[in-house]
């Protein structure tokens, strides 16, 4: 499938819904196509929503890093929002749970852009406990 990007605006940030596989090839050329785009257009809040991405192979991933160097060189910040669980798990082990503010919630990733509101971040720790397949579910 395809990599689909859907853009929206909520409160003054982008968000950049994603759909599809963001591997090698096209998708990713694509996706990084749309971040040159965002830094021309001086677009400084991205969000991605990769609630509807399945997979993400290592070249998805440089192009998730790209993107955020970019925007982040011309003062900006682009913040992931609705991993799966397998993309969850990617991040931590590659250690760029590290680089990448996380979000469950749309408004919380809005919201920590703004500093005077109250942001709800999403705890990675608690979510791979939570996710254990070697611990039994509390009862």
């Amino acid at each position: 499938m395809p990599l689909e990007v859907h853009r929206r605006e909520a409160e003054g940030v982008t968000i950049l819904d994603l759909q599809g596989r963001l591997v090698v090839g096209a998708e990713s050329s694509d996706l990084r196509r749309r971040f040159t785009q965002l830094v021309d257009q001086q677009t400084t809040k991205v969000i991605l929503n990769l609630k509807q991405v399945d997979y993400i192979d290592s070249t998805g991933l440089g192009t998730l890093v790209i993107g955020h160097s970019l925007i982040e060189k011309t003062g900006g910040y682009m913040k992931l929002l609705n991993l799966t669980r397998r993309n969850i798990q990617l991040l931590v082990l590659t250690k760029l749970s590290t680089v990448f503010e996380i979000f469950d919630d749309e408004q919380a990733a809005i919201n920590s852009f703004f500093p005077d509101r109250e942001v709800k971040r999403f705890d990675i720790l608690e979510f791979v406990k939570s996710h254990d397949p070697e611990k039994p579910s509390p009862a």
